[in-house]
């Protein structure tokens, strides 16, 4: 499980640097992977308003790191924590260009009518800090927060701010904080980590595990987890994935393949299943496995696509019901 931090503060080793890096260093203990994405360092360019992802489902930038890095991180998170201090009751203008510019997921998810596959089970939180005490202070901050989780498929899961906050050592004096963020981050994170989890098996450049964990985030994301999954995949997701899931209004643009890796020590998965009959599915001690036997999508046409999908997804609605 990915939990992506978004610090927006130009200001380094300042009171949001140490909140973010205090909040994700709790969030670890439960042994999620973490990465912190310093917004204010990174070359991203703000929206031009020209319209063009509401026309084509992308952004008309295509040479930042918005493009290279933050896109696909924010798809792939299951969590999404961002913080900034109050600048003129809003955020920071760093920030405030990475979350305009997440106008293509909004365009994606209204224009287009398609849904994320985490879009179910995707959290966000907010962290703030002002230097004042006005009782007003945070509530433009909420409203950008609303709106960016929105548009990036995230319930907005909760917010700490905090008031007499200009720098790191505020914080170092507040000796409740250790247990508002212990409070904060079990509550955030306890309903994700109580899913199953399960691996799915596959050949190289798996197109049916592709699918297969879309439709598994998708329809049960409540219930299961999918760990990384596949064995050496391709670079991007097959376009016949792409095109098939989009016909029953599931967005896997910007998603990259996971490798397998060392999945099964690494995540200890309580079910692993396996895209066909020619795949070794290694026996486990309290591992529930099985076997889907699909055809070999090798080379396969845009009608083999559509009819794995069809397949894949029966699979795992009987898979939500027996279990």
């Amino acid at each position: 499980m990915l939990v992506v931090g978004l610090q927006g503060s130009p200001r380094k080793n300042g009171s949001s640097d140490y909140l973010l890096k205090h909040f994700l260093k709790e969030i670890e203990k439960t042994g999620v992977e973490v990465q912190l994405l310093d917004i204010p360092r990174m070359n991203i360019r703000p929206c031009i308003g020209c319209g063009y992802c509401e026309k084509k489902g992308f952004c008309v930038i295509d040479d930042d790191d918005m493009v290279a890095s933050v896109y696909p991180l924010l798809r792939k998170a299951q969590v999404v924590v961002a913080v900034s201090p109050v600048f003129f009751y809003n955020v920071t203008s760093q920030l405030k260009a990475l979350i305009d510019r997440t106008q293509t997921f909004w365009s994606r998810k209204y224009r287009f009518r398609l849904s994320d596959p985490l879009s179910k089970t995707r959290k966000g939180f907010f962290l703030s800090m002002g230097g004042s005490r006005g009782k007003k202070l945070f509530d433009g901050i909420h409203l950008v927060a609303k709106y960016f989780f929105d548009a990036i498929d995230a319930d907005y899961s909760g917010s700490l701010t905090y008031t007499d906050i200009e720098t790191a050592a505020d914080f170092k004096k507040m000796p409740e904080l250790d247990l508002e963020i212990s409070r904060a981050t079990q509550a955030l994170m306890s309903s994700l980590r109580e899913r199953k989890r399960i691996l799915f098996l596959g050949k190289n450049d798996d197109i049916r595990i592709q699918m297969a964990s879309a439709l598994t985030q998708y329809y049960a994301g409540n219930r299961f987890h999918v760990v990384k999954s596949g064995n050496e995949p391709g670079k991007r997701i097959h376009p016949g994935v792409v095109k098939a899931m989009a016909e029953i209004g599931i967005d896997m643009a910007f998603l990259e393949p996971q490798s397998r890796s060392n999945a099964i020590k690494e995540y200890h998965p309580d079910i692993i299943v396996s895209m066909g009959n020619d795949i070794e599915v290694p026996a486990i001690p309290n591992v529930t496995t099985s076997v889907w036997n699909l055809p070999d999508p090798q080379h396969a046409s845009t009608e083999l696509i559509v009819q794995l999908r069809e397949q894949i997804h029966e699979n795992v609605s009987r898979m939500t019901t027996d279990r």
